[in-house]
């Protein structure tokens, strides 16, 4: 699914028109919310997680956390707040690591942008607007010692 949806000029320029027209722009979105719901679970935040989560939508989890488990998941992968469904990152870690992306679920996502919410991801995506939602962790600083702790 990557790549068929990648952007190109094609794309762009099809993003920017859907942009101009409204009552195009919601027949897409529309079309799009339909494919995305049935096949992911997608729940239509603008702002895709969708390739870096094994398709997999970080937003059905119930405390929509979009980097990982809570610490609440039972050893059975079910989710502790609705516990007759499956942990969303459960879920994901499997299709991730079975598809070779399991790297993928190291990407940190950014906080979700609410005002994007209902609105197309892939029109963002194809304009250029995701490009900074997932990025790899950056390790945590060193913090200095205590001259105290330094002179033992």
């Amino acid at each position: 699914m990557h790549t068929l949806l990648a952007t190109n000029h094609a794309y762009r320029w099809l993003a920017t028109r859907l942009e101009r027209a409204p009552r195009a722009y919601r027949a897409f979105t529309a079309v799009e919310r339909a494919s995305k719901e049935r096949l992911y679970g997608c729940r239509m935040c603008g702002q895709c997680a969708l390739p870096t989560t094994g398709y997999a939508c970080p937003m059905t989890c119930p405390k929509q956390l979009r980097n990982g488990p809570c610490g609440g998941v039972f050893p059975d992968g079910r989710c502790e707040v609705q516990p007759e469904m499956r942990c969303v990152w459960v879920i994901a870690h499997e299709r991730a690591t079975r598809a070779g992306h399991g790297s993928d679920l190291n990407l940190l996502q950014r906080p979700v942008d609410h005002r994007e919410h209902n609105r197309s991801s892939w029109v963002n995506y194809w304009l250029g607007r995701d490009d900074a939602l997932a990025t790899p962790q950056q390790p945590r600083p060193r913090l200095p010692i205590a001259k105290e702790e330094a002179s033992r």
